[in-house]
């Protein structure tokens, strides 16, 4: 399970919670503007944007957990198992299979609106990447410096949804999801107002904090979506870079997973992996795991983590 975030101070940040049981020894890694980058349809672009971010790296070949490009665009997959549905080869679309759809798009879309242009043209395929590694069943949360969308594949085709909560999340599908706030909506970072015995309106609360009475606190993909879409509206931070990434940090570290809470089979737990923030507006990685604090951010211009 994971949550992935666009968040906004004077800049756009971008990224997400890695939650799984196991890592794959991920790292950063950036394609820089002149690697050529070969696709599986056949396509091999020469000459493209630069993208940045987390991935598995087999056989000199990245792949992208999320990741962001050069000129401010995002994009993270997240797990949807038993929704997701990738199709065989179309002969009428332009065909990218599911574990190159973030390099696909990142390499060539400024915006979400060329984003969106691009996999209207598409079919996201089940071509596995190899036998040890088969499709992975995704939707993802694609960013910008103004607006998210979400995408997700499903037997009925590509859907994409505009996001304005910023939040993406796992199962239920996102509708699902966003028709859930509903119950919510009540919610407030401020005390509430005394409806049940209004003549005693004056009378002191016990605690502070009780308009979030209600705010689900469990582990499960929809209560994650709905705390993390409750502090991104109601955070307050100042704009600076330092303290925009801590806020950043703090949001997602309200549905991070602490390991042994989730136990996936005996002995085994699911847990926060690692934490991503993108700074969008000037192209800066950084990166939080479980067992380290905030690394010192990586930019484009940081060749150690090239591709070659």
């Amino acid at each position: 399970m994971c949550t992935a975030l666009s968040f906004k101070t004077k800049d756009t940040y971008f990224g997400r919670n890695l939650d799984y049981d196991f890592s794959y020894g991920e790292k950063i890694v950036i394609v820089p503007r002149t690697y050529p980058f070969p696709f599986r349809n056949g396509k091999r672009l020469e000459n493209h944007l630069a993208i940045m971010g987390v991935a598995h790296v087999d056989r000199n070949y990245p792949l992208y957990y999320d990741a962001i490009n050069d000129a401010g665009l995002g994009m993270a997959g997240l797990n949807f198992v038993g929704n997701a549905f990738y199709h065989k080869k179309s002969k009428t679309k332009t065909n990218v299979a599911s574990f190159e759809l973030i390099p696909y798009i990142l390499l060539q879309a400024k915006s979400v609106k060329e984003a969106t242009s691009l996999l209207e043209k598409i079919e996201v395929t089940d071509e596995a990447y190899s036998e040890l590694f088969p499709p992975s069943a995704l939707h993802w949360l694609i960013s910008d410096l103004e607006e998210s969308i979400v995408l997700e594949v499903q037997k009925d085709g590509i859907h994409i949804y505009p996001n304005p909560y910023g939040v993406l999340t796992n199962n239920p599908p996102f509708l699902e999801q966003i028709n859930s706030l509903n119950l919510y909506y009540g919610l407030s970072s401020k005390d509430p107002e005394n409806t049940l015995a209004p003549t005693l309106s004056k009378k002191k609360f016990y605690s502070r904090g009780l308009g979030t009475i209600g705010l689900p606190g469990d582990l499960t993909s929809s209560s994650r979506f709905v705390r993390a879409v409750f502090a991104r509206f109601h955070s307050v931070s100042p704009t600076d870079e330092s303290r925009s990434i801590h806020q950043y940090f703090h949001i997602m570290g309200m549905v991070e997973q602490v390991r042994g809470l989730c136990e996936v089979k005996e002995g085994e737990y699911e847990y926060t992996i690692y934490t991503s923030c993108y700074n969008l507006s000037k192209g800066l990685c950084y990166l939080k795991t479980y067992y380290g604090g905030i690394e010192k951010p990586i930019s484009f211009e940081n060749k150690e983590y090239w591709l070659k």
